[in-house]
Order: structure tokens, then C-alpha cells, then sequence
């Protein structure tokens, strides 16, 4: 038996992830927990990357054969939602419901880039289609709670978490690219000011914003300048909406 291809049976991860789990009515008792499981799982993600999990390796860690550990967890695609439910924790801080929707999608956005911070390869754990846990949710529905009052429509809002979800995942991506070391922005000024000593009379334009840079300092602010700007944006259309004779959804 495989590990299991994504989607094969989608299912066996809703069972995994909103179904309690019951004892098997024949053979032994279980000896192991989803958590066990899903715990060594992460081990092995956290120290060497998602394309280094497989179930051999996550049976060899909680102590049982690879058919046993198929007891507990069909496959590997089921085994990557139960870490991914694991890593989100219990879902995101509670916020003050009495916060302005701006403060608290900035705070959520800053929540999230600290979990896929600590855990970067959920970046290559949520793409694609798949099942969602109540964890998982738990941080959609706070973004779209965030937005109450807005005027915004559903598909407004919708497209309002990814826009920030993207953003997030795109710094988190650069700076898991660098290695942790110096910021993403850091490195890769440095890295541009050894081309642009030798052709930067080609680039005016950018030669003045390096050297900006450089006597000004700012980098490696891309994640709360972004954040701004994208909340600036909404705050345009929820201005918008508000208006006399707006449409809302």
C-alpha cells in the first residue's frame, strides 16, 4: 500500500477531522492518539520539510509498522490535514469583538504570519484542494466576523481574507527562501548592490531608492507596509459602501 494520493477519498480526512474516533469494535484496543500521530508527523516537517514526510517515517517514530499506523490514518493526504489541524493550535487568538475591523484583521494577518513563521512547511501544506478542519475554519470565520458591519458583500469579504492570507504567505515564502538569516529584503539589497556598483548608470531609479535605503534604513517591512496598504484599500470600499444609497451585501 502507498501513502495515499491527495483527494482520493475525501471522506476518510472529514471523518479524521470532525468525527470523534471510536474504538474498533473487533481486535485490540488503540494504542496510539491523532495527536501522537500527527505530533511525529510535524517532527519530521519542522526539521526536514513536507517532502520528507512519509508514513514509514511517521510509523517508525510513534513505534508501530507502517499496516499498523493505516489503522489509525488511511493515507498521507489524511495524515498532512491532521498536522495542519495540529499546527493551527486551536485556532486563532480571540480578539476584542469591541476592535475596529481594521485593527482586527491586522491583528489576525500578524497571528497568522507568526504560525506559518513557526511552521513553514504549512506553506506547502494548504494549497490545493483538500479538506478544511475546524481549526483551519476557525481562522476564516474570524477574518469574515472582522468584517461584520462593513457593508462589504459575502464575496467581498471572501476575497478580502485571501488577498491578506496571500500577502502573508508571500512574505513567510521569501523569508523561509533566505534561511532565517537576514531578512529577505536585507539580503537581497545586498545582493543587488554588487550589480548595481558596476551597472547601476543603467538604473537611476533604482540606484536612488538603494541608496534611500541605505542612509534611511526601512527594510524588511514589507509585511506591514503591505498589510497596510491592502487595509487602506478596504477601507476605501467600506467607506463606499457606507454611503448614502450604497449597495451592501
Amino acid at each position: 500500500m502507498g501513502d495515499g494520493n491527495p483527494g482520493t477519498d475525501p471522506g476518510a480526512a472529514v471523518r479524521l477531522l470532525w468525527e470523534p474516533q471510536p474504538q474498533p469494535a473487533r481486535g485490540p484496543k488503540r494504542a496510539l492518539s491523532l495527536e501522537r500521530i500527527a505530533q511525529a508527523g510535524i517532527e519530521i516537517a519542522e526539521a526536514e520539510g513536507l517532502a520528507a514526510l512519509s508514513m514509514q517515517r511517521v510509523a517508525g517514530l510513534v513505534g508501530v509498522t507502517k499496516m499498523a499506523l493505516y489503522r489509525y490514518v488511511p493515507g498521507k493526504a489524511e495524515l498532512v490535514a491532521l498536522m495542519v489541524e495540529a499546527a493551527l493550535g486551536e485556532g486563532p487568538p480571540p480578539q476584542d469583538v469591541h476592535t475596529g475591523w481594521r485593527d482586527r484583521l491586522g491583528d489576525w494577518a500578524r497571528a497568522m504570519g507568526g504560525v506559518f513563521g513557526r511552521h513553514p512547511w504549512l506553506l506547502d501544506a494548504t494549497v490545493g484542494p483538500r479538506v478544511l478542519g475546524p481549526h483551519e475554519l476557525a481562522w476564516m470565520e474570524q477574518a469574515l466576523t472582522a468584517l461584520d458591519g462593513t457593508g462589504l458583500t459575502g464575496a467581498e469579504r471572501m476575497d478580502a481574507v485571501v488577498l491578506l492570507a496571500g500577502h502573508v504567505r508571500g512574505i513567510v515564502q521569501q523569508e523561509r527562501a533566505t534561511g532565517g538569516t537576514a531578512g529577505p529584503e536585507a539580503q537581497f539589497d545586498e545582493q543587488l548592490g554588487l550589480v548595481m556598483r558596476a551597472h547601476g548608470e543603467r538604473y537611476p531609479a533604482l540606484c536612488a531608492a538603494l541608496a534611500s535605503v541605505a542612509a534611511e534604513g526601512g527594510q524588511d517591512q514589507a509585511l506591514e507596509f503591505g498589510l497596510a496598504r491592502i487595509l487602506d484599500g478596504l477601507g476605501l470600499l467600506v467607506a463606499e459602501r457606507s454611503a448614502p444609497g450604497a449597495r451592501t451585501g
